[in-house]
């Protein structure tokens, strides 16, 4: 799947992940598989202080790009896992250690993925 084919808010919320310093980002595409969401972005930070920073920063990029408001946000006093629910799409927003044992990318291993591109702010696709 090419980033081109991702609506708006997709690209602007893992871009937004990046911009704070998020890693292994990842965009799968359930809707095939899936009637929760169309979209999920998934990324780490390290630190609780980071998640609050992603959070912060994808609620306003999707924002800034003519997204949707969250219909909810869950998680944000436990940082390990900040979950920001927009109906098609869910970021997921980890602790390493919390991603590791979720392990979203196995669950939903059907599901086409792209890989966000950390070093140019762009997505690099590599459907699997």
């Amino acid at each position: 799947m090419s980033a081109a084919d991702l609506p708006e808010e997709v690209r602007a919320a893992a871009s937004a992940a990046v911009a704070k310093n998020a890693t292994d980002v990842v965009v799968l595409s359930v809707a095939e598989v899936s009637t929760i969401a169309s979209h999920f972005v998934i990324c780490t930070a390290t630190s609780d202080r980071q998640v609050r920073a992603v959070a912060a920063a994808v609620e306003e990029a999707v924002g800034a790009n003519g997204g949707p408001k969250p219909t909810s946000i869950e998680g944000v006093d436990s940082h390990e896992w900040v979950l920001i629910n927009y109906g098609d799409l869910l970021v997921h927003i980890f602790q390493p250690e919390t991603r590791e044992f979720y392990s979203l990318e196995r669950l939903w291993s059907d599901a086409p993925r792209t890989a966000w591109d950390p070093a140019s702010l762009g997505p690099s696709a590599t459907d699997q």
